[in-house]
């Protein structure tokens, strides 16, 4: 059985960092994204849990030596929901980022279960 996921967005922070980045970026976003919606058992080279998150995983984009992230989570098996991303500079995560995909994480799910 062919596995196929949706990805979403919530709010505008995914939008606007991927309109803000160069075509060869985007282009690999695009190539990335259509690995999680298409393969069964994603590698961890292109989408990795974040250890002690509550669920929050991260989407690996690597362009020659620039490596960027995007933040996102799962909400039932085959939706992906794109919180913010940002160009990693470091090692570390920037706490910032990470605790604001956290936010995003609760704010989604909170309007969600409104409805």
């Amino acid at each position: 059985m062919k596995t196929e996921r949706q990805i979403i967005f919530h709010k505008h922070y995914f939008t606007e960092f991927y309109l803000n980045q160069k075509l060869k970026v985007q282009e690999k976003i695009e190539y990335v994204f259509k690995i999680i919606r298409t393969v069964d058992k994603v590698p961890k080279k292109f989408l990795d849990h974040m250890t002690g998150t509550d669920g929050i995983y991260e989407i690996r984009v690597e362009v020659g030596s620039d490596i960027y992230r995007i933040f996102c989570c799962f909400d039932k098996t085959n939706l992906v929901v794109l919180f913010n991303g940002f160009q990693k500079k470091t090692q570390k995560t920037p706490k910032q980022e990470l605790e604001l995909a956290k936010k995003l994480k609760k704010e989604y799910f909170e309007t969600k279960n409104k409805k």
